[in-house]
């Protein structure tokens, strides 16, 4: 088993306030977050949805390399880009797609099993089967020769 966590300090009220994210690695260590980052384009902080896409699509990628493996196939090298897309409703916000993008050379590997193995890993990945509650999570997988 493993637990990994992370944790905010936030100061202010809403639209004003500023938060700062730090994870137990120092991956992010008092990392800026705030409504600027959010919802506008502010580019000095992040946001809960840019983190959740990138821990999708690290969680996808990696179950892709281990279920390419465990078939027989070597990955040499992917891409995964994630995006979350936050839409509002009601009183609030729901996140209602994500959109995974994976590109990988395997080497030896047809384009059926590549397509079968992705898949596979997209449902079986422990952040998707989180995000089961995510109307619409995609797919697109380019194999690369």
């Amino acid at each position: 088993m493993t637990e990994k966590s992370a944790s905010v300090h936030w100061e202010g009220q809403g639209k004003k306030g500023q938060g700062q994210i730090s994870t137990e690695t120092d991956a992010l260590k008092a990392y800026p977050y705030g409504f600027g980052s959010r919802f506008e384009d502010d580019r000095k902080g992040t946001n809960p949805e840019e983190l959740l896409g990138a821990a999708h699509a690290a969680c996808f990628t990696m179950a892709f390399s281990f279920a390419c493996e465990k078939a027989g196939f070597a990955t040499e090298e992917m891409d995964t880009q994630a995006s979350v897309r936050l839409v509002p409703q009601g009183e609030g916000f729901l996140i209602d797609r994500i959109m995974l993008t994976l590109k990988a050379k395997v080497p030896g590997i047809d384009e059926a099993r590549f397509q079968q193995i992705a898949r596979a890993s997209k449902r079986d990945c422990p952040l998707s089967k989180v995000l089961a509650s995510v109307p619409d999570i995609e797919l697109t997988a380019t194999l690369l020769k």
